[in-house]
């Protein structure tokens, strides 16, 4: 057996002592392609934060591909949900992408400048930006400017891609491209992506992880309407709504089984 891209093991966590996750489990194999759903609040941000070593874990223990996330960070990649970069600053797509050969936690990846542009540029020729290299990011739309991020964590050769609502301001068709270079990129990169674009991104995806302060991985990628309808008003509770919905619990018996929950 491989060693899992990352390894969560009753992970809790909690903001100034309000319960944010609680017992959490998860393994992700490598090449795998999940997305990371949940209601606002649920945990999907600092479910990230945590496997990029931003956050320690109250109880538990996280592993990335087999090492302390903070070990690991040079192998992990990130695309927040804001990128924080002023689109009116004159700074180019390779300016940008450049950026990822400056983070402090990935000095061993650095090399001469001739080096670092060459990366840079491949990087952007990789998710098909390659023209718009001196391009300013405010004259970019925003799927473009979501693949030059792409790119930016992309240049230091990551195993393991993090993408917070990556489409966010993003219309139809560009969230449709946008996960199809995903797809491709997935060939080589396993991805977590949180997103609330489920049923773009369902057709895409090869696993489902539904966090709502507890977390269950479905190891398949159908996001049906019902699922939705159920995810998303739940409450944490020890049976996932979208795990009863994919065994063809009867829509009516799920929302008399939430009913009969204890609210928290």
């Amino acid at each position: 057996m491989s060693t899992p891209t990352v390894q969560i093991n009753n992970v809790s966590f909690a903001y100034n002592g309000d319960a944010v996750l609680q017992s959490v489990n998860l393994t992700i194999q490598p090449g795998d392609f999940t997305a990371v759903i949940g209601p606002n609040g649920g945990g999907k941000t600092t479910l990230l934060k945590l496997i990029l070593g931003l956050l320690t874990p109250a109880e538990g223990s996280i592993a990335v591909l087999g090492r302390t996330p903070q070990k690991a960070s040079p192998s992990i990649g990130y695309v927040p949900q804001n990128a924080h970069i002023n689109s009116n600053f004159p700074i180019t797509a390779l300016d940008v992408v450049l950026m990822g050969k400056l983070d402090p936690r990935k000095r061993w990846a650095r090399g001469t400048v001739a080096d670092d542009r060459r990366q840079a540029l491949a990087a952007l020729e990789q998710i098909e930006m390659g023209t718009y290299a001196d391009t300013r990011i405010g004259e970019l739309s925003g799927g473009q400017r979501q693949r030059v991020f792409i790119a930016r964590a992309l240049v230091t050769r990551p195993a393991l891609l993090l993408l917070d609502e990556p489409t966010s301001g993003i219309d139809t068709k560009g969230q449709a491209d946008f996960f199809r270079l995903l797809k491709e990129l997935n060939r080589d990169i396993t991805i977590l992506a949180v997103s609330h674009d489920l049923l773009v991104i369902s057709r895409y995806v090869k696993s489902v992880t539904c966090v709502n302060r507890r977390l269950h991985y479905h190891g398949q990628a159908e996001i049906t309407s019902e699922m939705l309808e159920t995810m998303y008003p739940c409450t944490a509770q020890e049976v996932c709504p979208v795990e009863l919905v994919a065994h063809g619990l009867p829509h009516r018996v799920l929302m008399d089984h939430q009913d009969r929950e204890p609210r928290k």
